[in-house]
């Protein structure tokens, strides 16, 4: 388990990942990371362009087929 504290970026907040995280994540300076709320709390995983693509895929769908999806949900 892995402690870090938050600090001042800026107007922003920020936190420093120790370099031990960033190897378990394969992340290192500028790459993006994604949080992803959980039952438990957060998940922070590396960035996954597909997955990325994917999701907006379908929320475009859930957002155009809105009526469509409920019907088939009842």
């Amino acid at each position: 388990m892995y402690q870090v504290k938050l600090t001042a970026i800026g107007n922003s907040t920020g936190l420093i990942l120790p370099k031990e995280i960033l190897a378990l994540l394969n992340a290192g300076k500028g790459d993006t990371l994604t949080i992803t709320r959980t039952k438990d709390g957060i998940a922070l995983t590396s960035y996954d362009e597909k997955f990325a693509r994917q999701m907006e895929v379908g929320r475009k769908i859930m957002r155009e087929d809105r009526d469509v999806l409920r019907m088939l949900a009842k």
